[in-house]
């Protein structure tokens, strides 16, 4: 079954004719957040990039099995084999039980989440859920000759490893390089090579999170469990593994590593990674003092933001940029996102009320095939490696055609019943379905509400049909004194935010 969809396959580093495994059944994995603290606009990113995913291949017919991780242990602070795990230390400082760090954290990514409108997965696993499997995948590994016991601690053997495999095909990193620059770190005197990894740790006795195992009391290594998860819920080899391109390497480049050893088998056809967000040009980070969490997003309360921003801004600022892009935030650019979210929800709405033209019309050829090109260029712009921001260029400029219609500048009659119908379809459906944006729930312009505005345009009207015009352009000046526009239109009055 072919699906005419090409993806940039980070392994190859290529785009590559989408083929699944099991058509029509389709397995993709996300790498979810380790949550120790507030999520924040880098894991909005893989979330929203991974959710239009999703949404487009279920819009071609396909069953996605969606399965993203929580990892709530063995992340440790320095990202490698030594040092304090990420929930263990939240926990010692706020004085909690880790696993109230994880509750606390886990609900806070679920609600920004939906507030972002990205779909549920299918299955969200937890690392300590699946203790067991990882023990499993670690003693095959061992089994195959590929991982070493050195005092309750169990490490992949990468040099042997590399004997017979590629160790840095993903990344394209050099396992001699690699061995020549790694850092010595407190903790890792016990491996035979500097690039061998943790599949799992023994647990110090001042450890909180411990459990079990043949090799004693421990806890497992981080790039274990997402390959252990993994293959119990997509199989040994699945379709796409998704994540930030942070965790290219070593994550990413130790899952294969971890499933070949294991099972003899390449666990991933298609390898996908998002770029990389910064602010104001600069990566963003808490020790940089420019980490902004969503919530913060949500509210205005930070340093960095002129004001707040809604959850669908915040989508539709991501979907701009192509996913393989790095995306900056400024607040230029969520002002110039928010005024075209409303400009595309608005003639969304528009096309919504327009009525059928006429059979007997006379219509325009020329942009009749216009229209109908651009509508077959959603289509096309997703194809092609997901293009969001193609797609909302194409969305704009059909934008354009239906505000030509609603003002009546461009007669309805124009065009063809069926490009007609084409367009309200197709521009309904990549607007909502695929790019999930949609009308906030209670949509907010600096703390004026869609119901307030309306309310506020009926009282104009209403002064306005009893030629009371000296309280309509009172209203009116009063609105734009806060940058609110009103424009009236044979539809009616409608209103826009003024940057």
């Amino acid at each position: 079954m072919s699906t005419g969809i090409h993806i940039y396959n980070s392994l190859s580093r290529q785009k590559e004719l989408f083929e699944p495994l099991k058509p029509p059944f389709v397995g993709l994995y996300l790498c979810g957040p380790t949550v120790y603290g507030e999520p924040h606009l880098g894991h909005a990113r893989p979330a929203i990039t991974f959710d239009v995913v999703v949404r487009y291949l279920r819009h071609k017919g396909f069953k996605v099995r969606y399965v993203r991780n929580i990892t709530d242990v063995g992340h440790l602070v320095n990202d490698a084999d030594a040092g304090e795990d990420k929930i263990a230390k939240r926990a010692r400082l706020e004085q909690l039980e880790p696993m109230e760090v994880v509750q606390q954290y886990t609900i806070a990514y679920r609600e920004a989440m939906t507030r972002l409108n990205t779909l549920a997965p299918s299955i969200e696993p937890t690392a300590s859920g699946h203790i067991i499997e990882q023990i499993n995948m670690t003693q095959s590994i061992i089994d195959a000759g590929l991982a070493y016991v050195v005092e309750g601690s169990v490490y992949f053997d990468v040099m042997k490893y590399n004997e017979k495999y590629h160790y840095g095909k993903l990344s394209g990193r050099v396992l001699e390089d690699l061995q020549a620059s790694e850092r010595e770190l407190e903790g890792q005197d016990g491996k035979l090579n500097k690039a061998d990894f943790a599949l799992w740790k023994k647990a110090e006795p001042e450890h909180i999170m411990r459990w079990p195992s043949p090799w004693g009391d421990g806890f497992p290594g981080w790039h274990i469990e997402c390959s252990a998860m993994s293959s119990k819920y997509l199989g040994e080899t699945f379709d796409i593994h998704g994540g930030g391109m942070d965790l290219l390497f070593p994550h990413h480049e130790c899952e294969i590593a971890q499933s070949v050893a294991s099972c003899g088998k390449e666990p991933v056809k298609y390898w996908m990674h998002n770029n990389m967000v910064t602010i104001n040009g600069q990566k963003m980070g808490k020790s940089l003092g420019n980490a902004i969490n969503l919530s913060q997003f949500f509210s205005g309360d930070h340093p960095l933001l002129e004001r707040a921003y809604s959850p669908m801004t915040i989508r539709f600022f991501i979907l701009q940029s192509h996913y393989r892009s790095t995306l900056d935030f400024t607040n230029e650019a969520l002002l110039a996102s928010e005024k075209g979210l409303k400009r595309l929800l608005a003639a969304n709405k528009s096309l919504k009320e327009l009525t059928a033209p006429a059979a007997n019309g006379t219509i325009n050829t020329e942009l009749d095939a216009e229209i109908l090109g651009l509508c077959n260029d959603l289509d096309a712009y997703m194809k092609d490696d997901f293009n969001t921001a193609q797609t909302l260029a194409a969305l704009f400029e059909l934008s354009a055609k239906i505000n030509g219609i609603k003002d009546g500048h461009i007669s309805a009659d124009s065009i063809s019943a069926d490009t007609f119908a084409l367009l309200k379809s197709q521009f309904a459906l990549f607007t909502e379905v695929i790019l999930g944006l949609q009308e906030e729930d209670a949509a907010s312009h600096n703390g004026v509400t869609d119901g307030l505005m309306q309310l506020i345009i009926d009282i104009r009207k209403q002064s306005r049909e009893k030629k009371d015009y000296a309280t309509s352009d009172q209203i009116r000046d009063a609105l734009a004194a806060v940058k609110i526009q009103l424009k009236d239109g044979k539809e009616g009055t409608d209103w826009t935010y003024l940057n």
